[in-house]
């Protein structure tokens, strides 16, 4: 890949990373009810997902979804209906277990949040149409196309455990400003409402 383009490549990218998706308000909100180093781990639950979908990019999926209505559609609504239980999981969450959390990292399950950021990622096939559309602009055409989607995608990676930490750091941050039973339940709202929304835009896309 020309240097000249991946100079251009990383802050346009960054901005797609600092996006504010599913996969980051659920950073933001771990962030607040656990702590900045539990959102973080469980944050990374998200690369391999992104990975697999700039892998999946590159063999040519992207291409394939937008050219089936159907498989389009099926992956759409996985994963828009995903985005809602977690949305109304979080809406429900009672604000004791949420203190009692904070209190005893011990009772946090990392796994259960990291999954919870896979299948957020890995369930919202706009992400590999946004690949196939975006990773191109900045590819030379006078070079073997699979060497460069592996720097942009290894490049996309990094920047994106960047913003996880951000948002992390952001959520932390309100975490200490929602301390309270009530703040707790307001922020868990929020959140949940948020997610619960960004599954009915998913629904509601189109290619």
């Amino acid at each position: 890949m020309a240097l000249d383009l991946w100079l251009v490549f990383i802050p346009a990218v960054f901005l797609l990373n600092m996006a504010p998706g599913p996969n980051n308000l659920l950073v933001m909100n771990n962030a607040a009810r656990f702590g900045l180093g539990t959102a973080t781990l469980a944050g990374m639950g998200r690369m391999p997902a992104f990975a697999a979908l700039v892998g999946l990019t590159a063999v040519g999926l992207g291409a394939v979804l937008a050219a089936s209505e159907l498989a389009f559609t099926v992956i759409k609504w996985v994963g828009a209906l995903y985005l809602v239980y977690l949305g109304i999981k979080l809406w429900r969450a009672p604000v004791e277990d949420t203190v009692l959390a904070e209190r005893s990292t011990e009772a946090v399950n990392i796994r259960a949040l990291a999954t919870q950021e896979f299948l957020s990622a890995i369930a919202n096939p706009k992400a590999i149409l946004v690949f196939t559309a975006f990773f191109p602009q900045f590819m030379d055409a006078s070079q073997p196309p699979t060497g460069q989607l592996l720097i942009m995608g290894a490049t996309f990676l990094v920047l994106e455990a960047v913003a996880l930490v951000l948002y992390g750091v952001g959520g932390a941050g309100m975490g200490r400003f929602f301390a309270t039973a009530r703040g707790r339940r307001i922020m868990n709202r929020v959140s949940g409402g948020a997610l619960v929304a960004a599954g009915a835009a998913l629904a509601a896309a189109r290619k």
